[in-house]
């Protein structure tokens, strides 16, 4: 059981460094948007680069986040008869919306973005929202690697609603 726990532990800190990894990337969206901001209406000289670094720093927030998201318990839930339930009711409901409607989705996500990960790296894809081109390689292994943490922490909640489930405790 100690085994478990620890790896339960291992996943929680994998969030953990994501979400901080990742807080990182809103400082570059705020500053690559204020300079493009400033250099567009003050100096009528905008970039080519700073569309398409917007959307890649706001997607790696977004990517790296969702698993420090579902480790805090911070995502969206519509919880009209949720809210209402025990700890063992929620950890239940948990466990089948799990089983029926998230890993089913990001494992098949996590696989195609996979693929699509490992295509850019072969053909050596580039971006082309805008005439910058940037590689889209390193963007697209965040992204199926964001997934990979956010179904880790899905399967580590998993663990801990079945073991409150079956055993009316926590494991940790």
């Amino acid at each position: 059981m100690t085994v478990l726990i620890k790896i339960l532990h291992g996943i929680d800190w994998l969030s953990e460094k994501s979400g901080q990894v990742g807080k990182w990337f809103a400082l570059l969206l705020v500053l690559v948007g204020s300079f493009e901001t400033i250099s567009r209406h003050f100096f009528d000289a905008p970039t080519i680069w700073a569309y398409d670094s917007m959307c890649m720093a706001g997607g790696v927030i977004y990517l790296l986040g969702a698993s420090y998201n579902y480790l805090h318990d911070a995502h969206t839930r519509v919880d009209l008869f949720y809210m209402r339930g025990s700890r063992r009711t929620k950890a239940l409901i948990d466990m089948i919306c799990a089983l029926i409607l998230f890993f089913p989705l990001m494992i098949i996500m996590f696989k195609l973005a996979v693929v699509w990960a490992v295509k850019a790296w072969r053909i050596h894809e580039v971006m082309f929202n805008s005439f910058w081109y940037p590689p889209a390689a390193p963007y697209r292994t965040v992204f199926a690697l964001g997934l990979l943490l956010l179904i880790l922490q899905a399967l580590a909640k998993f663990i801990r609603d079945f073991y409150l489930v079956v055993r009316g405790e926590d494991i940790d």
